[in-house]
């Protein structure tokens, strides 16, 4: 009887555990599918993992991932608390923000965030020897930020500072309806004082000469290099709501390729551009979406202290008046970007009041017209000799760049009889240093938005912004931007109309840049992948709820 006993026992003992095997082996399964490795792409090298100094998409969809500011964005585009532990508090002229931090995020190396690391960032945008480029969005808004980044004041005098460890206040000249958004944005990511000047030049150089904030850390990253890591960042405050713990990051700047690897398995989103863009249009992984990119023609007006055949405002409206922009986004992009006829995308902001869409009530500006394009261009050219024009064209190395570059050529040659257009083709970091520099006659570039506000698109051309650099100067266009941040931000309606008066002036009147196209994201996704975000500003995509079902 007690060997029966025994024998039972031992029987349901091992049904126990096989049962408990098989749910172990189960739920292991399940863990395991959920920490699968998502496998994307970046169309271009990253240029700089330094959060003061990035100028292009790459550089700030990486930093997005590793970094975090006081404010991020939710997936309705909206600045929501990060850093910080709540929305600000305003101060009843709207011009002094205070913000209080949560003490418990910390840097990869276990240092405590503080208010310090973003003292010392921002101090760092701000100074003129940094050369940031987005230095400009201090440029009216923060306190002395005029003086300070044109080096009439130390970038002590900046209207920040910290009240303790955990509370910044700062300062505006004025009202800034946008700054809350603004402060989501890469350019105000803290940086930590003793690690960035312990590394000096080395500092954002290599993922091994960083520390960071946010959701995933970066591993095997150099400024040259094709592939890299994003690994879940075990000091992030947020980490429980980080749903993977790998991301493996590759460039693949050929449309093919990034099919090839998609096919294979090797990519689980694939970037899609062109005539792959219109062969998978009807696969069941196939998604387009109309983003906030605006794809233009700078037009460079003066180079090395002399004048450009740009500078001749006839010829910049004969060429804008020249351009196919719809055969250009149906025939060559065919990937759902759109054509567009200003520098405010749709579907980005309305007005205040009516709730009107900005490019529905500015209109369209400098629709093609090939008659009056000529005979703009028969003025240019007799007033610039009587010869033949000449200017050169400078595109990135992107395969999708150099169609359109190719199609641009083609098209301006053939509708501007005697005009020459000499493409030259350079890796995207050399465009943009050669674009910084003003080294260009017209240059391929793109633009995306840093806030959610007109003013993120128009007052890139007010003289002396650092992203004008075409030589372009309009007193009356710098009055009317200037007013936008200053006299209006407290008439909503008449700041919106001021806008719209802006964009005429720039486009039409003086045909100061060519607006070509507003970017869709198109890409080949499948379905197993879930919670990527996109966003209509600043980083263009988060990464931190995303995973491979």
């Amino acid at each position: 009887m007690k060997k029966r006993v025994a024998l039972i026992c031992i029987m349901i003992l091992s049904i126990s555990t096989f049962l408990m095997a098989c749910g172990g082996n189960k739920d292991e399964a399940s863990k395991s599918q959920g920490k699968k490795t998502l496998k994307i792409m970046e169309n271009a090298e990253v240029s700089s993992m330094d959060s003061t100094l990035s100028q292009d998409v790459p550089s700030f969809t990486e930093q997005g991932q590793v970094f975090e500011g006081l404010y991020t964005l939710n997936d309705k585009d909206q600045a929501v608390p990060a850093i910080a532990k709540d929305m600000p508090t305003l101060s009843e002229d709207q011009k002094t923000y205070t913000i209080k931090l949560r003490d418990d995020a910390k840097w990869s190396n276990g240092t405590k965030v503080t208010a310090n690391d973003f003292i010392f960032a921002w101090k760092k945008l701000a100074n003129p020897d940094t050369a940031a480029q987005y230095s400009f969005l201090l440029d009216g808004t923060v306190k002395n930020g005029t003086d300070v980044i044109n080096g009439k004041k130390s970038v002590d005098e900046l209207g920040i500072k910290a009240l303790d460890d955990y509370t910044i206040e700062i300062q505006l000249e004025q009202p800034v309806p946008y700054f809350t958004s603004l402060l989501a944005f890469n350019s105000f990511y803290p940086q930590n004082e003793d690690y960035v000047k312990e590394q000096g030049e080395k500092y954002a150089q290599s993922s091994e000469n960083m520390i960071y904030n946010g959701p995933f850390v970066m591993k095997g990253w150099t400024n040259t290099e094709k592939a890299w890591t994003l690994e879940k960042n075990p000091e992030y405050w947020d980490k429980k709501n980080v749903k993977s713990d790998k991301i493996e990051v590759s460039v693949v700047k050929a449309p093919n390729t990034a099919v090839n690897l998609y096919d294979t398995g090797k990519l689980d989103v694939a970037t899609l551009s062109g005539d792959y863009a219109s062969q998978k249009s009807n696969d069941k992984d196939y998604h387009s979406e109309l983003d906030a990119y605006v794809t233009h023609l700078k037009l460079n007006q003066e180079l090395d202290g002399k004048k450009t055949p740009l500078a001749n405002e006839n010829l910049r409206k004969a060429l804008s008046l020249a351009v196919d922009k719809e055969s250009l986004t149906k025939k060559i992009l065919a990937d759902g970007s759109k054509a567009i006829y200003g520098y405010v995308p749709e579907k980005f902001v309305t007005n205040p009041e009516t709730g009107e869409d900005f490019r529905k009530e500015s209109g369209d500006y400098m629709k093609q017209d090939k008659t009056e394009a000529k005979s703009y261009f028969d003025k240019a050219k007799q007033e610039l000799g009587g010869g033949e024009v000449t200017v050169e064209l400078l595109n990135s190395d992107l395969e999708s760049s150099k169609k359109v570059g190719e199609y641009l050529q083609s098209q301006l040659e053939s509708a501007l009889p005697g005009l020459k257009v000499n493409l030259k083709t350079v890796p995207k970091k050399n465009l943009l240093q050669l674009t910084r520099e003003q080294k260009y006659e017209i240059v391929l570039s793109n633009w995306g938005p840093d806030f959610q506000d007109p003013l993120t698109f128009l007052g890139n051309y007010t003289t002396g912004n650092t992203y004008n650099a075409s030589g372009y100067s309009s007193a009356d266009y710098d009055k009317m931007i200037n007013a936008t941040s200053t006299t209006l931000t407290t008439q909503p309606e008449k700041r919106w109309e001021t806008f719209i008066d802006a964009e005429k002036l720039l486009i039409e009147t003086d045909a100061a840049m060519i607006p070509l196209y507003q970017t869709a994201v198109c890409n080949l996704k499948k379905d197993t992948v879930k919670g990527i975000v996109h966003h209509n500003f600043g980083t263009s995509f988060s990464y931190k709820g995303a995973y491979v079902e």
